[in-house]
């Protein structure tokens, strides 16, 4: 937590810095600075956080679905026979933070999560050429315990994430991001397996036509993190726009919906054809109105 503080306080230095700056030479930066917004559709990239927020006082209904695998064949209908889904609700408290929770049925998991933007990508006197948002989070794992009779401790279901999110919009049509993360699990299955996993995420969006884009969503674990028999997580997929949903259909080699799950839990290999079909729904309502200030393009 005291690295997320400190970057917490290193953006807003930059942002006030830059903010005295201008006003010593007589700019008026509340008329010039436009921030850019749609640097993704939604506030996930496939399975991971984009840089993009709900307006305040809007609140998310996410829907998530994972088939089984393609290379089960016909007898599984090619995946369609199985599935697993994770329910969340996000919720935008301010222009800068939102939060979320969920649950998956994959280990029976609840998740969390606390999203602050320090620095919004905007054009004018005083804007950021990209934005930096931090993420942190956890999760619970609710299955019963392996060995009953043993002692167990709650905190060996718990596990912890924190990302920090760097993406510029380049254009209309195309964003980039990156997503350095670090994932702390409290209990693993060896004493030879690591309590933290550290990885980076690339991800970005390609916008198509006015409602549709492509996106691309991957997980690198640094080396010496994954044992045998666990991979890096990768998708790739379209959003489409339908008035108030969005639906992001989309290829992936994980079950798992969640950072803790989809970041050190991915067990199906792309080169034996282990991936899935999915799809996240997104339906936006607005709880509370709020003031909104003109937020650009």
């Amino acid at each position: 937590m005291k690295k997320i503080l400190t970057l917490f306080l290193v953006g807003l230095i930059i942002e006030g810095r830059t903010q005295d700056l201008l006003s010593l030479l007589g700019e008026d930066t509340k008329t010039q600075k436009t921030f850019l917004t749609n640097s993704f559709k939604t506030t996930r990239v496939v399975n991971s956080h984009s840089v993009e927020f709900l307006s305040p006082g809007v609140l998310d209904v996410r829907i998530l679905h994972r088939f089984g695998t393609i290379n089960g064949g016909l007898d599984n209908l090619y995946g369609f026979d199985q599935a697993n889904m994770r329910l969340g609700f996000d919720y935008g408290i301010s222009k800068r933070i939102m939060m979320g929770v969920g649950r998956s049925n994959v280990n029976k998991e609840l998740d969390g999560f606390l999203k602050y933007r320090m620095i919004w990508q905007g054009t004018g006197a005083g804007s950021m050429p990209f934005s930096f948002v931090v993420v942190a989070g956890s999760t619970l794992i609710t299955m019963p315990y392996a060995d009953p009779n043993r002692t167990n401790f709650y905190s060996s279901r718990l596990a912890y994430y924190y990302q920090v999110l760097i993406a510029r919009k380049f254009s209309e049509r195309l964003t980039i991001q990156l997503a350095p993360t670090v994932v702390h699990r409290n209990l693993v299955a060896e004493t030879s397996d690591k309590n933290d996993i550290y990885s980076i995420g690339f991800g970005g969006r390609f916008k198509l036509s006015k409602r549709t884009s492509f996106n691309w969503d991957y997980q690198y674990v640094l080396p010496g993190y994954l044992k045998q028999g666990y991979y890096n997580f990768f998708a790739v997929g379209f959003d489409i726009e339908t008035g108030g949903h969005v639906f992001q259909l989309h290829v992936t080699n994980s079950i798992g919906m969640n950072e803790r799950a989809f970041i050190t839990a991915t067990t199906d290999n792309i080169n034996s054809m282990g991936l899935r079909l999915g799809f996240n729904l997104s339906r936006v309502f607005t709880v509370t109105h709020k003031e909104h200030q003109k937020e650009g393009r």
